[in-house]
């Protein structure tokens, strides 16, 4: 083949052509650029601990639709994505000797143990055939060498501190503009076939008309999205009045699933919500998007400073929990069968959706971890599998958050599962939606059926035990929010009267990205 100058783009949470250092880069440098996309087996085989299944049927589908997607804008652009199945390391081999014209292997750096080492084994690679590698740093909001703090082990173990400091002395760096054209693929390099789920041995994902997150993967899919909340509807105006929303597309910005896969560039989010601002309005709602970007750095470089503790039982704190590890109460959670109507509605949207609320993300965590004390990595390792938005350090640096053993030094966080659930469904509508064999239960009611009168479920035609699971457990504080309490249902009333049930503004400190985290539990 030529022996002019070839690069390797080697992709992978980076399906985009804008804000893309790699391919400016690779533009500026080689007469031929080789955008390649391996679908690696690893990504398909059983989780580490309980050995769910690492990617689900609706993850698969965005990413195929990605990179479906990114082959016709580079095809547009004069270039073209190769796909390969394989491990990474050896198709850049196979690719570096069938090329013989190859003078770097670039590629995007990633943070945690398993990506790292996809990177090590490709430096290798590349040191025996005498290739250079050129790496850039391209998937947060704030550039890792423009943090505030000399090295990731002096980055604070508190949220607040973190941003206070890199709000007040870093600044986002320009975006790379979307270059107009590629140079091409090497003559005769055939592009490869992008596989199906059934290539992969996956299920197709069933659509649901019920979803919030309806949506397709692909940079121009996630650029045309952020064009409809921003530009289209002013909806981001209003995002910090609605984001805690549980029906429906646009009560949050949905960004997450496009960023985790690298369809969407932080700064370029950041940049447009500034533009936004000057051009339309500026407010606690724009910044609010900007301040959960953050939490996804901030999750990111968490992962970059603890490294594997993330996925060990005793978390970030190092910290002896006598967690649970009951298959039978983990498999009411993850099928919607707890008998609480709340949980039950959150988890069949996510196994029928692969989407779930930010609240809901919240509840059912606290859920697992506190009110059935199961091994938090249970409730990681599903969420791996089925959301579509699955980004690694934000799900365990959540999921640790929840459990107690993460960043935040506040213990015995707990969410009160009836009150959160009258706060955010006050009518009920969203379990009627998710949960409809409890369709026929008016209102609030609809939050706490064991406490309804024989004679109001019989109309509802439910019968707890057959129709609709009694709860797997009752927290004692459930019961400062019922209307009242047949005999032998339950823990006693105590404390005072529970609170309005309408839903408030709260200070929440998490991202809308991922799941966030609230003071008012």
């Amino acid at each position: 083949m030529s022996a002019t100058r070839t690069i390797i783009c080697l992709l992978r949470n980076d399906l985009r052509v804008h804000d893309s250092e790699l391919f400016h880069w690779a533009q500026r440098n080689a007469e031929h650029i080789v955008p390649l996309y391996c679908f690696d087996p690893r990504h398909y085989v059983g989780t580490y601990n309980y050995n769910v299944p690492k990617t689900g049927p609706f993850r698969l589908r965005f990413l195929l639709e990605s990179v479906r997607d990114l082959r016709n804008t580079l095809l547009n652009k004069g270039s073209n994505l190769v796909v390969r199945r394989g491990k990474p390391e050896e198709v850049v081999a196979d690719l570096i000797k069938q090329l013989g014209s190859v003078s770097s292997v670039a590629f995007h750096e990633e943070v945690t143990s398993e990506e790292l080492n996809v990177e090590r084994k490709v430096k290798e690679v590349c040191a025996q055939l005498k290739v250079k590698v050129h790496t850039c740093w391209g998937s947060t909001l704030y550039h890792r060498d423009d943090l505030p703090f000399h090295h990731m082990s002096r980055l604070p173990d508190v949220y607040t501190q973190f941003r206070k400091a890199v709000e007040s002395q870093s600044r986002v760096r320009p975006v790379f503009p979307a270059p107009e054209k590629l140079n091409p693929l090497p003559p005769g390099l055939e592009e490869g076939a992008i596989p199906t789920a059934e290539d992969l041995q996956q299920p197709e994902a069933a659509a649901d008309p019920r979803s919030a997150f309806p949506c397709s993967g692909g940079e121009s899919q996630a650029l045309a999205r952020l064009k409809h909340y921003f530009w289209d509807t002013d909806a981001v105006a209003s995002y910090k009045e609605t984001r805690n929303g549980l029906i429906g597309v646009d009560y949050s910005t949905k960004f997450s699933s496009w960023l985790a896969m690298g369809c969407i560039s932080p700064r370029y989010i950041y940049h447009q919500i500034k533009q936004y601002e000057m051009e339309r309005t500026a407010n606690q709602s724009t910044y609010w998007v900007i301040f959960e970007l953050l939490w996804r750095d901030y999750f990111k470089f968490v992962g970059a400073k603890y490294g594997d503790r993330m996925f060990q039982i005793k978390g970030l704190q190092d910290k002896s929990v006598p967690w649970k590890m009951d298959k039978k109460l983990f498999d009411a959670w993850k099928e919607g069968r707890t008998g609480v109507p709340f949980v039950d509605a959150n988890m069949r949207e996510l196994a029928m959706t692969g989407f779930m609320s930010n609240r809901g993300r919240q509840n059912v965590a606290s859920f697992l971890t506190k009110d059935l004390g199961l091994d938090w990595r249970m409730g990681a390792e599903w969420f791996e599998y089925l959301l579509v938005d699955h980004d690694v350090c934000s799900n365990y640096g959540n999921w640790l958050y929840s459990a107690g053993i993460g960043n935040d030094p506040r213990e015995n966080r707990k969410f009160n599962m009836i009150k959160q659930g009258l706060d955010y469904d006050s009518n009920g509508d969203y379990v009627r939606q998710w949960v409809p064999e409890l369709k026929s239960i008016r209102g609030a009611d609809v939050h706490t059926p064991w406490n309804l009168s024989s004679a109001t479920l019989m109309h509802a035609h439910v019968s707890l035990g057959e129709t609709y699971p009694t709860p797997i457990v009752i927290a004692p504080e459930w019961s400062r929010h019922f209307n009242k309490k047949p005999s032998g249902t339950g823990p006693s009333p105590r404390g005072k009267k529970g609170p309005s049930h309408t839903p408030k503004q709260h200070r929440d400190r998490g991202i809308d990205f991922y799941f966030s985290k609230s003071k008012n539990l």
